[in-house]
């Protein structure tokens, strides 16, 4: 009994640290079979916040925290998170924020023991609106429309077990990756120190220039940066002379071109020309306009209209290329690639010829169907497109680096496995919103060329390729917590690889290719964004991992993926 009390008090104490606010009325109450009923007064976690006193009724509870957790506990209940009740309502009342808080309401419960879907959507809402308080996890509590909430502790303990299990697989996934990584780069003898370091800019000048093009047929307006090497006072036969190969990059959702501009420069550095363009389907903008009402939230057709976006830019940049006169010969539409991150990293997939996979959404998208997976709130949206095969593939482009892209229920193994072309995928261990096994790791071994590239960085987060947001772009209230550490060494390793692998894949030059061996991640890499690279994972190999088998080492060869996924993953 002790022991169970022990856990019990460490379990109640982790649901209140890791769910959204929002616990109780005047009583917080749960039962736990078989004994019997328990329950916390919200009066004694709102001294606690205030003044840091344990009463005795939460005196049951603390004595079973460690101070760490006591500490967290308080400061998650002091914090004031600063969204509108605007912002609050329009998340709410969306088809992916009404989805989230259906699922939190098959934990948090009404007095009457129904889903707290519609009181926790009130009292989100009327907290936000409280100027004064503001929105507090103990204003939520007594915004709340009910004397008591209760707590569905049996599947909060599920969900708690089931979770802490999920990140120990994906913990011993990404440890057996890197081990495998380490064990190939040690068999290496070259020597990097002595090779041109490419985190370091190339020896182009560049040039920025703005266009903003109008798709009247779709009635999408297109903002997009053009960075233009010139081989400035460099001698004729050191560089590349024009016309330049072209990258084009594709920014996530809610941000924009300023996303990857550190990127873009490093690019035209070497010799790239860069075009930057801005979805306006699920842009900053659009995601400002939306918060403060103004505009709908993002549709289902912007998975359709962000590779359409590109197939027009590289349309227009054609024409332009024989009628502007700073554009004309400097485009090389034979070698063009393309880099996307998340939102973005699913666009540059499906342009390289990966298909909507109805199926595989229709599997994955059941109402019923409670997932860790966050992506698929976005990738289920998708279900709502008319179900046939739209052209998205685009033959010009010809290498494609995906940064954390959402795929496995949207593309999943049959459009992933359409892909013909190069690919790096680039993922981060930290990665809540788009987990590594899930939307990475395991789509890696549906590749089915040859040139494939799995990069893994450790402790990285969706958030730790993009540059810090601006004002004109900072529209997502992300907790510091789940930014990750200082973005700089990421920066450098996304620099260093798409330069080796656009010069190695896009202007076939083989003496880049060593750098997109394991030896030279070893070699970049920093704590505690640790770097590593794998070229191939089959798999059966990928399943030996998942399972917890050790499993035979990786060959430079590409075992074809089988038919089916592994079952025993889930979502």
């Amino acid at each position: 009994m002790k022991k169970f009390l022990r856990y019990l008090g460490l379990g109640l104490l982790s649901t209140f640290l890791t769910a959204t606010p929002g616990l109780g009325a005047e009583r917080i109450s749960f039962y736990y079979p078989p004994f019997g009923e328990f329950s916390l007064s919200v009066d004694s976690l709102e001294t606690f916040a205030k003044v840091g006193k344990i009463d005795q009724d939460l005196s049951f509870y603390a004595s079973r925290a460690t101070p760490e957790q006591l500490a967290q506990l308080r400061d998650l209940l002091q914090q004031r998170f600063n969204l509108t009740p605007t912002l609050v309502s329009q998340v709410t009342y969306s088809p992916i924020g009404e989805q989230l808080v259906q699922q939190l309401g098959k934990l948090l419960l009404t007095e009457s023991r129904n889903n707290g879907f519609y009181a926790i959507r009130a009292s989100l809402i009327l907290s936000a609106a409280d100027q004064k308080e503001g929105l507090t996890v103990v204003n939520l509590l007594r915004k709340f429309p009910s004397d008591t909430i209760r707590v569905n502790f049996t599947e909060g303990l599920r969900i708690v077990d089931d979770l802490s299990q999920l990140i120990k697989r994906k913990d011993e996934v990404f440890a057996s990756l890197q081990k495998e990584a380490i064990a190939q780069a040690a068999t290496s003898n070259i020597d990097f120190s002595q090779k041109p370091d490419l985190r370091s800019p190339g020896k182009f000048t560049w040039q920025k220039k703005s266009l903003e093009l109008n798709d009247i047929s779709r009635s999408r307006r297109l903002p997009v940066d053009i960075y233009l090497p010139s081989a400035g006072s460099q001698k004729p036969g050191e560089l590349l002379s024009p016309p330049f190969p072209l990258i084009v990059i594709s920014h996530g959702l809610a941000s924009d071109r300023s996303t990857f501009v550190y990127l873009a420069e490093h690019l035209a550095s070497y010799g790239f020309a860069v075009a930057v363009l801005e979805h306006p389907g699920s842009n900053a903008e659009r995601f400002q306009q939306y918060f403060a009402g103004l505009a709908g939230p993002p549709d289902a057709t912007e998975f359709i209209n962000r590779p359409l976006d590109i197939k027009y830019l590289l349309n227009e940049l054609q024409r332009l290329d024989k009628s502007d006169p700073t554009l004309q010969g400097k485009l090389n539409f034979q070698q063009v690639g393309a880099i996307g991150q998340s939102f973005g990293g699913y666009t540059v997939l499906t342009l390289a010829g990966a298909n909507i996979n109805f199926e595989q959404l229709r599997q994955d998208c059941k109402p019923d169907n409670s997932s860790f997976n966050l992506s698929l709130f976005l990738q289920c949206q998708a279900t709502d497109l008319p179900p046939k095969n739209y052209e998205l593939k685009d033959d010009r482009i010809k290498a494609v680096i995906a940064i954390n892209p959402i795929d496995s229920s949207v593309l999943g193994q049959g459009g992933i496995s359409q892909i013909k072309t190069p690919v790096m995928l680039v993922t981060g261990s930290q990665d809540v919103f788009a987990p590594p096994v899930f939307e990475q790791i395991r789509p890696f071994t549906w590749l089915s060329g040859s040139n494939k590239y799995l990069a893994l960085i450790e402790n990285a987060t969706h958030f730790s390729a993009i540059a810090e947001p601006t004002p004109e772009n900072d529209v997502l209230p992300v907790p510091p917590a789940l930014l990750g550490p200082d973005r700089a060494a990421v920066y450098s390793y996304l620099n260093a690889l798409s330069v080796a692998f656009l010069e190695t894949h896009l202007l076939n030059r083989p003496e880049y290719r060593s750098y997109l061996q394991p030896s030279y991640a070893t070699f970049i890499s920093k704590e505690p964004l640790n770097l590593s690279i794998l070229q191939s994972l089959s798999v059966a190999q990928f399943n030996q991992v998942w399972s917890g088998s050790t499993p035979q080492s990786s060959k430079p060869s590409n075992p074809q993926p089988t038919s089916t996924p592994y079952q025993p993953l889930r979502q």
